[in-house]
């Protein structure tokens, strides 16, 4: 469950491909270990039947939008403007942190996360588990592995054809992540005039 909920190309995923691009494999994998540890919190929230979360959650999505497509749109314009990362061998390790942070913290914006799981668990008939400790660790322990493992191989993927890239291939990486970054911002900014 967790793998195809994480699957989908958005706004993370485009993040984490240019992370890895850029830093190398462990950025992007350490950026979609964040994304993961959302699924999991959010996998938590549905699986446990925290409804107070639930309701605040979805009671406060337009300022969660807000917030998410604001930093969207920073992200984008700043990826815009960047200069592609020459890809080195050399570890990004004094940004693997900040990496993993801002992506745990953008994918806690996004309140459809929450939706989406709410709406997996009730399409599979996962509402039971609500009551069942042991069954709701194990649901939520499977989402967190099965979005990691997703991550795992989207920046194992990308990874490899890292080295393969000219300087010019990166500049067009830049340019189409950082309006795909925007777009997913003023998406987000959009859905509070509906």
């Amino acid at each position: 469950m967790g793998f195809s909920i994480a699957a989908p190309v958005g706004p993370i995923g485009v993040l984490c491909l240019r992370r890895t691009l850029a830093h190398g494999r462990a950025s992007g994998f350490i950026s979609g270990l964040g994304a993961a540890t959302a699924d999991a919190a959010y996998g938590a929230v549905a699986g446990f039947g925290l409804t107070t979360v639930t309701r605040f959650l979805t009671g406060e999505q337009a300022w969660l939008r807000l917030l998410g497509g604001c930093f969207l749109l920073y992200l984008g314009g700043k990826t815009l403007r960047s200069r592609p990362a020459v890809p080195t061998a050399a570890p990004h390790t004094f940004g693997l942190a900040k990496d993993y942070a801002a992506t745990l913290l953008l994918t806690l914006a996004n309140p459809a996360t929450i939706l989406s799981f709410i709406a997996v668990f009730a399409g599979l008939g996962l509402g039971s588990v609500a009551g069942n400790f042991t069954a709701a660790t194990q649901l939520v322990a499977g989402v967190f592995l099965g979005s990691a493992a997703w991550w795992l191989l989207l920046s194992g993927m990308v990874g490899w054809f890292r080295e393969t890239l000219t300087t010019d291939h990166l500049i067009w990486v830049n340019r189409f992540s950082g309006a795909s970054l925007i777009g997913f911002g003023l998406a987000a900014l959009l859905s509070l005039l509906g």
